[in-house]
Parts: structure tokens; C-alpha cells; sequence
């Protein structure tokens, strides 16, 4: 037995635990480590593409709106497409919570590189910050999912919680950045993204012993000696992408651009290599292949929604920056300041649809509803945009509850498609790729940014209501079909509600 075996085996599935507003309290610890990531990494994202477009006299890059915006869109693909290792080396290598602990730990320092006023240290925080982040978020998610039994009713209302969590950072991080990033210095708002995700890190380790499977290695862990193959390999092909990249940088190839594209490429490889190898696999039963397919059709509603969600940190912050009236009483908001309107909302709903859940029990809607409605609500969010934004011209405003009115319906469909996704694929996930299918999960995020990074370029080039009409059209119609295929899902979901 290994040390690591000897150690105890952290808390068990247990029915009667309800120390956190009638939940584990094992959800208390992962709330506030959620909190204090998207604080640093929302609060972060926030002022990013502004960064980006300031001028080098205002200590900005000074990029043109829609490179900045592909590019900011290409590093939230890099962020998730790290996801699906992050997955694998916990189920491998880890085990989940040491996976989370050391993503905690990368992203800290990436945020604390950034807040070095040099363009390589953005580069290379962002890199460090991508790492980390795809090592944390799928495994902080499945690790809210072994808190309970698939049979849990407060599964979907615990998810809601825990997305609340998150939408606490979404709130609050913005508004720290977006102060420090208008007002004083954009690196004084990168030090306040690590130092929140300092905190985070803090406040896991203490909570530690409540969390399911401390102490107890990975899983499915690899054999010693395939272990060792395996490092090599990996070792080798970073070394390869290091000398790449400075080999084309020598011969002067390299562009940011460049690197989008590919990233972007990666994006639309990654899910189909993923979803056929769990198709393929003779570790997954047939019940648990059936499973997967209408997992699929949840997948593709996520990427749909997720491609406009993931422009209110950088198409929509552009619109706040430019035409937005955001003056009161001769003082003009930060334009980062929006971003925490959608956490806002979100922080306002998540309690109220986790609420909804466990009143209405097993009289809730199919989770595979839940989801076409968040899509669909995020689609309106652009269209509801399109009669404010058509036809102007020249230096032109439009009223701020235009796009508060988008960021509100935006918000609600994230609680309901979000909270229901997560806790679908921890049940529709097969046992062997727990971690690793919700780093397939993410991996939707991944696709949405990645055709983003290429959709965003086309901001400022085309008429505005035609960009927002387009983006919109794309989620309603996705949201339809989810709801054609409902019935269909529901017979084929089962455990899922």
C-alpha cells in the first residue's frame, strides 16, 4: 500500500448532509473556490479586450476592435481545449482534487505575470492562466456532481448553487478590474485577478477534508511504466511546439493570427477525436453508449449558445465602450462594469431556479427543455439588440437598457443551460471518462469560441444589425431543434430528468 493509499479516502455520497443551505458541505468549499476563479478569471476577461485596444499611450496594445476581440476569443479556446487534459490527467495522473489544487496554483501565477507591465508577460500569463484553468474547471465540476447519488433530486438545485458561486465572482470581479483597469492602471486590474485567485486557492486547501476523494489518487490510474512513456511523450511534443513556434518566429511566420487559426482548428478536432473515442471504447457499456447520443445533440445547444455568450466579454464590452450611453450624472461607468451586470443577474436567478428545481421535484421540466429555453433565451439576447443598433452611423450612442435588457435575458438562459448541462453530463457521463466527459463538456465551449475567434474579425466590418441579427438567428434555430428532439431525449436520457 502507498502512502498515498494509506491516507484517508475523503467523505462519502452522503444522503443526510445538508450543512449548506440543505446540501453537502462539501458544496460550501467548491462555492467559494468557484467565487474566487471566475473573480480572477471574468474580472480578468473583462478588461482584457480593452487592454487590448487602448492605445500604447493609455499602456494598451493598441489593436484594431475586431483583432482584439478574435484574438481574446482565441485565448477563451486555448482555455478550453486545455479542459480536456486537465480531465485526463485527473482521471490518470491526479485525481481530481489535487487536478483542481494545482490549476488553482498555475492560474494564480499567470494572473500575478500579467500584472507585469510587458506585451511578453500578457502572453505568457494568458498561457499559464489557459493551463490552469483547463486542469480546474472540469474537475471542480465533477467533483460538485460525487457529492451526491445519481438519484439525488437536489443534484440540478445543488449545480444552480453552485453556478450562483460562480456568478458571485462574475459579479464582483468586473467591477474590482474594471475600476482599477479604467481608473488607475490595467495591470493594477490583473493584480487584483491574482490576488482573488490567491484567495481561492487558500480557501479550497482549508476546506479540503469535506471534498470527495481527498487524499486518494486518480481513479483509473496509469501503470508506472506507461506512466513514464507517457510524461516522455507529452515532454516531447511541448518541446516540439516550443521549437516551432521559435523557429517560426526566427523566419518571421508567427503571427497572433496565426496561432487563432490553428487554435481554431483544434477546437473542430478535438470534440470529433473525443466523442468517437467514447463511442469506440470497450470500457463503455451499450447502455452508457446510448447515453451518449443524446448528450451529443445537449453538446451542439451548448456550443450554439456559448458562441454568443462568451461575446458579452468582448463584442458586447466593445458596444459598452463605443455606443453606449454610460454617463450618470457627469461621471461615465467603466465599460467592464457590464460584465458584472451579467453576473449580477445571474447571482439574482441562480437561487431562484435551484429553488424552482426542488419545489416542482419530479414535476421539472426534461433537463434537454431546460436547455433549448437557455439557448433560445440567448439568441433573443441579440436579437433584442438588433432595433437599437440597425441603420446608425457615424459617432452614434444608443440608451443603456438596450443592453441591459440583452445582458438580462443572457443571463437567465446561462443559469438554466448552464446548471442543467453540468449536471446532465455528470450522469450521462460513462464511468470511465467521468472527468474526461466533462472536459468533452468544455469542450463545447472550446468549438463556440474558437468559430468566434473567426466570426468576431467581421464586428465593425459589417452593419451592426446584421451581425447581431446573424449571431441570434444561430441559437434560436438550434434552440428549436433541441425542442423537436425532446421527446426522443427524454425516452433515451435515462437516469437523467
Amino acid at each position: 500500500m502507498t502512502t498515498e493509499d494509506a491516507r484517508p479516502a475523503g467523505p462519502a455520497v452522503d444522503p443526510d448532509d445538508r450543512a449548506f443551505f440543505g446540501h453537502p458541505r462539501g458544496l460550501s468549499t467548491l462555492f467559494g473556490l468557484e467565487v474566487w476563479e471566475r473573480f480572477s478569471f471574468l474580472g480578468m476577461q473583462a478588461i482584457l479586450v480593452l487592454f487590448f485596444t487602448a492605445t500604447v499611450a493609455d499602456d494598451g496594445l493598441g489593436m484594431e476592435a475586431g483583432q482584439a476581440a478574435s484574438i481574446a476569443a482565441g485565448y477563451g479556446t486555448m482555455v478550453y481545449l486545455v479542459s480536456v487534459g486537465g480531465g485526463w490527467i485527473a482521471d490518470r495522473v491526479l485525481g481530481s482534487y489535487r487536478a483542481v489544487l494545482w490549476g488553482g496554483i498555475l492560474i494564480a501565477c499567470g494572473h500575478y505575470t500579467m500584472a507585469i507591465p510587458a506585451e511578453l508577460s500578457t502572453w505568457l500569463g494568458l498561457v499559464l492562466i489557459s493551463l490552469g484553468t483547463g486542469l480546474l474547471k472540469p474537475n471542480v465540476s465533477t467533483l460538485v456532481g460525487k457529492l451526491y447519488s445519481t438519484t439525488d433530486e437536489r443534484r440540478d438545485a445543488g449545480f444552480a448553487l453552485y453556478y450562483m458561486g460562480i456568478n458571485v465572482g462574475a459579479f464582483f470581479g468586473p467591477l474590482v478590474t474594471g475600476w482599477l483597469g479604467a481608473d488607475v492602471g490595467w495591470h493594477w486590474g490583473f493584480s487584483a485577478a491574482a490576488i482573488g485567485m490567491t484567495a481561492g486557492v487558500v480557501q479550497y486547501v482549508v476546506g479540503r477534508r469535506h471534498i470527495p476523494g481527498h487524499g486518494r489518487g486518480p481513479e483509473a490510474p496509469l501503470p508506472p511504466a506507461v506512466m513514464r512513456r507517457t510524461l516522455w511523450i507529452l515532454g516531447g511534443v511541448a518541446a516540439g511546439v516550443v521549437i516551432l513556434a521559435v523557429g517560426l518566429a526566427l523566419v518571421g511566420r508567427l503571427s497572433i493570427a496565426g496561432v487563432v487559426d490553428a487554435l481554431t482548428v483544434v477546437a473542430m478536432a478535438a470534440p470529433i477525436v473525443y466523442f468517437t473515442v467514447m463511442f469506440r471504447s470497450p470500457r463503455v457499456t451499450g447502455e452508457e453508449r446510448g447515453r451518449l447520443r443524446p448528450f451529443l445533440v445537449l453538446w451542439f445547444a451548448s456550443v450554439a449558445f456559448n458562441f454568443v455568450l462568451f461575446q458579452a466579454y468582448s463584442v458586447l464590452i466593445l458596444l459598452a465602450d463605443q455606443h453606449v450611453e454610460r454617463t450618470i450624472f457627469g461621471w461615465q461607468a467603466p465599460a467592464a462594469w457590464f460584465s458584472s451586470f451579467l453576473g449580477g443577474v445571474e447571482v439574482l436567478v441562480a437561487p431562484v431556479v435551484a429553488a424552482l428545481w426542488t419545489w416542482l421535484g419530479p414535476r421539472q421540466p426534461h433537463a434537454s427543455k431546460k436547455i433549448a429555453i437557455g439557448a433560445l433565451l440567448g439568441g433573443l439576447s441579440y436579437l433584442v439588440l438588433v432595433p437599437a443598433v440597425t441603420g446608425q452611423s457615424g459617432d452614434w450612442k444608443i440608451a443603456v437598457w438596450w443592453l441591459l435588457a440583452s445582458l438580462l435575458l443572457l443571463g437567465l438562459g446561462d443559469v438554466l443551460l448552464q446548471t442543467t448541462g453540468l449536471s446532465a453530463t455528470t450522469k450521462l457521463a460513462p464511468a470511465a471518462f467521468s472527468s474526461q466527459s466533462m472536459a468533452v463538456w468544455f469542450l463545447s465551449i472550446a468549438l463556440a469560441n474558437g468559430i468566434q475567434a473567426q466570426t468576431v474579425r467581421f464586428y465593425g466590418e459589417i452593419p451592426d444589425g446584421l451581425y447581431f441579427t446573424l449571431n441570434g438567428a444561430v441559437a434560436v434555430l438550434v434552440a428549436v431543434v433541441v425542442l423537436v428532439l425532446s421527446p426522443w431525449m427524454r425516452r433515451t436520457m435515462h437516469p437523467v430528468h
